[in-house]
């Protein structure tokens, strides 16, 4: 990918730091990070870290010192930058300096080794990555633990020591409140919640801060859908109703297998992520109802087009069928039950669904916009085939071969009726065809 033009060499930088680096930090980058986001941005992060050293009084340099440090060309150090951010070693801020911009690089403590074996998402990326072999290699040798003989744990606890007073509120107001993993993680787990009420498991049981995290990083990391992750939940899930981690991760990685032909997973560039993520107001009704379908469920969906009326068992179950079958994200999802109740009345017909789907599924349709612009393309094409058959229809009845004893017959039946209305045709008529005559022979 191209990214020159995006910095310029005059372009000044400063770095800062407001963690402290683990003690291994270096070997975490050498075995662990650099794997993933490879030499020259591992390059950049220790160029960084050191050269923070050399700054006075935060006096910005130019990116041509960077050049000149790495060896590099600033497209090359632009997109190690990336990298660094993505993998989130890096925090970059930017603001006008003089006649150019100036770059603030907060540099981010990498995880200890130990700690990063306890990440799932970097853990299975780095398997992926280096194979069986090397991983567990570096696995056993960074997570030694001592052999767990050492006999009961005695060790007393604080509340079996100290004694505390209760603070007041004032005080309970000063100290930080540390958020649970489950509010940092921008994901919905409702439909994941009703799908353990209705198989009877126990939600809170299953569903623990450590899993959700869990959960959430395998969706992002094999890009799945919920129906998919729900699949792997069930098949993780112990006797006792636990969530077996390393089966869940298996169970995502074939299904990611499954979805991509066996190819290998590989950490790869998303195409100018930033302006993926500048969002244009819509200003159609049809431009705000796309927007609205790639955003809700298809249960909130369902609840909407029935004012607010909870979505029955038997059309939640239609529909997650289909999905699973047909394998349709979420927001085409929506697509098709919205033109599926428009061609039906309002009625849900499961056997409608199933055709429609497998058509769109085997196009490929991955988006709300995709199965609103190919259901257009589909209705027209139809209403075509319906007017150009209805047309050649017609044709075919004017071109049958008529004998011509019909016609003499038929010619015959339709003089003798005006012969006879001649004769019976009263004073009256004939005054009327006469004014007409007169008039049609005035214009």
């Amino acid at each position: 990918m191209n990214y020159i033009g995006q910095i310029l060499p005059v372009d000044g930088y400063i770095v800062t730091q407001k963690e402290y680096l683990p003690v291994d930090y270096a070997k975490s980058l050498t075995h662990l990070y650099q794997p993933l986001i490879g030499i020259y941005a591992v390059a950049l992060y220790q160029t960084l870290l050191h050269d923070k050293d050399l700054q006075q009084d935060y006096s910005p340099q130019t990116h041509h010192t960077l050049m000149n440090y790495l060896n590099l060309p600033l497209n090359e150090i632009y997109e190690s930058r990336r990298k660094l951010e993505g993998i989130g070693l890096l925090k970059t801020y930017k603001q006008n300096w003089e006649s150019s911009d100036l770059y603030t690089y907060e540099l981010q403590s990498p995880f200890a080794p130990d700690n990063f074996f306890k990440d799932a998402m970097l853990s299975q990326l780095l398997y992926h990555h280096i194979g069986d072999q090397k991983y567990r290699l570096l696995k056993n040798h960074y997570l030694q633990t001592a052999a767990d003989d050492n006999g009961e744990n005695i060790t007393a606890v604080f509340s079996e020591i100290f004694q505390t007073f209760a603070p007041s509120a004032e005080a309970l107001d000063g100290i930080p409140k540390q958020e649970s993993s489950s509010e940092e993680i921008n994901m919905d787990f409702t439909w994941m919640e009703q799908m353990l009420k209705q198989r009877m498991i126990p939600v809170r049981k299953v569903l623990t801060s450590n899993n959700r995290k869990l959960i959430y990083q395998m969706m992002v990391l094999y890009e799945l859908e919920t129906y998919e992750i729900d699949k792997s939940v069930l098949w993780a899930l112990t006797d006792e109703n636990l969530l077996d981690t390393e089966e869940f991760k298996v169970a995502c990685h074939d299904l990611f297998k499954a979805k991509n032909n066996n190819k290998p997973i590989r950490l790869t560039e998303v195409a100018q992520p930033v302006k993926k993520e500048i969002k244009e107001t819509p200003t159609t009704k049809e431009e705000m109802l796309i927007q609205e379908l790639e955003t809700i469920s298809p249960k909130q969906l369902l609840e909407d087009l029935s004012s607010g009326n909870h979505a029955s068992e038997q059309d939640m179950k239609a529909i997650r069928e289909v999905m699973t079958t047909q394998g349709l994200p979420s927001p085409v999802m929506n697509v098709l039950i919205h033109y599926v109740l428009l061609q039906t009345n309002m009625k849900l017909s499961k056997a409608y669904l199933d055709k429609i789907a497998s058509h769109w599924s085997r196009a490929n349709i991955k988006t709300a916009k995709e199965a609103m612009v190919f259901a257009k393309k589909e209705q027209e094409r139809f209403q075509k085939d319906m007017s150009r058959k209805s047309t050649y229809n017609r044709k075919q009845v004017s071109k049958e071969i008529v004998p011509d004893w019909f016609k003499e017959k038929k010619h015959k039946q339709v003089k003798q009726p005006a012969v006879a209305n001649n004769t019976i045709m009263t004073k009256e008529q004939e005054e009327v065809a006469a004014r007409l005559r007169q008039y049609s022979n005035g214009n």
